[in-house]
């Protein structure tokens, strides 16, 4: 017996914006003064430093709800399940719907109940709500499904991993840069397949680091200032994650049993390429172990960050076979994770 994701499903949207893209845009330091630097220059930087060469954007008339309700469609169908089966659906996120052209989000109803709503779900037992949690919010989501199944609340879940960055990101901050939209989702549920969800852990750091990550206005002085964008500290959310991540990895590896000789992927948020590689990288370090060829999947080169759905994203990509190099196959250890805003950090270890 134990507790599998049992189905995978993703929605990565169409529209690709290249950096190329962005080499007319306006971008200004936090005084709002221009920078010393050509586009061309900060681009090149900027792909040098994250990984990033391209991202995908919602078409306009889509949301976050409509972009989860996509993915999910796509989990039930791998996982052959009947959606009025399902006894809870966990939507994380962290801006709700965000209409295009709109700064202002809609989180009522909630997007858990959004989703369900559009799959049509009658069942009144089905229990939906959503997660705020930060760029964690997904891998929050599956533990708290586990939780729900080990008590014998429920017996199978749907968490899903959804979010527009896009536009809630400021046109004139080059950080703008990193973020993109998508949708990710899982059916969790009980197997009589051994395996499964082997331990977990997370963890909330807001002694002075709950700020890294927060809402504020334009670098534009000529923007409105009651309109929020998302800001960032990059060198202090890069310090803290290559500090703690590595940590959190080897503290729920060590409680899961299983050898690090054993463990065939790490499926880290996508949030830069040169931290995910330098996490990784430390976390070897902590068992004096030498890190394997392919044990790190990434995704973010060609999708960006789309923040919560970028790990559900990256399973279903490497489930699917997408990704050069990178497959699992039944026995298979891995560990997930997600490091973002709060600060929060957690991970699951799973054997396939």
């Amino acid at each position: 017996m134990g507790i599998h994701i049992t189905g995978v499903g993703s929605y990565i949207p169409s529209h690709i914006e290249r950096n190329q893209d962005f080499i007319n845009h306006s971008f200004l330091d936090i005084d709002g003064s221009p920078f010393g630097n050509e586009n061309g220059e900060i681009i090149e930087k900027f792909e040098a430093i994250t990984g990033i060469e391209e991202r995908r954007y919602a078409k306009p008339h889509q949301t976050a709800s409509d972009l989860a309700f996509l993915a999910a469609e796509r989990a039930l169908s791998d996982a052959s399940l009947d959606p009025e089966k399902l006894d809870y659906i966990i939507v994380a996120h962290n801006f709700g719907d965000i209409q295009d052209g709109c700064i202002q989000s809609e989180m009522l109803p909630s997007l858990a109940t959004r989703v369900k709503h559009n799959l049509q779900i009658k069942n009144p037992n089905c229990v939906a709500y959503d997660v705020i949690f930060g760029c964690p919010g997904w891998v929050e989501g599956v533990i708290q499904a586990q939780a729900f199944i080990k008590a014998g609340m429920a017996k199978r879940c749907l968490v899903i991993g959804t979010d527009t960055l896009s536009r809630i990101a400021d046109p004139n901050d080059r950080d703008g840069m990193i973020f993109a939209d998508g949708a990710g989702a899982t059916i969790i549920e009980k197997t009589n397949n051994s395996g499964g969800i082997l331990s977990h852990c997370t963890q909330t750091f807001s002694n002075g680091e709950a700020f890294y990550l927060y809402a504020g206005k334009s670098y534009n002085p000529e923007a409105n200032p009651k309109d929020k964008y998302i800001k960032m500290f990059g060198r202090k959310v890069y310090e803290f994650a290559i500090t703690h991540v590595p940590k959190a990895l080897k503290q729920c590896l060590d409680q899961s049993g299983e050898d690090i000789a054993d463990l065939s992927k790490v499926f880290l948020h996508q949030a830069n390429e040169k931290m995910d590689e330098a996490i990784v990288k430390r976390f070897y370090r902590l068992y004096r172990h030498s890190q394997p060829e392919n044990v790190l999947p990434i995704s973010i080169h060609k999708l960006g960050n789309s923040s919560v759905a970028t790990v559900p994203t990256l399973l279903d990509l490497v489930k699917r076979n997408e990704l050069d190099g990178h497959q699992i196959k039944s026995g298979d250890v891995a560990l997930f994770a997600s490091v973002g805003a709060g600060m929060n950090i957690n991970a699951f270890s799973y054997k396939f």
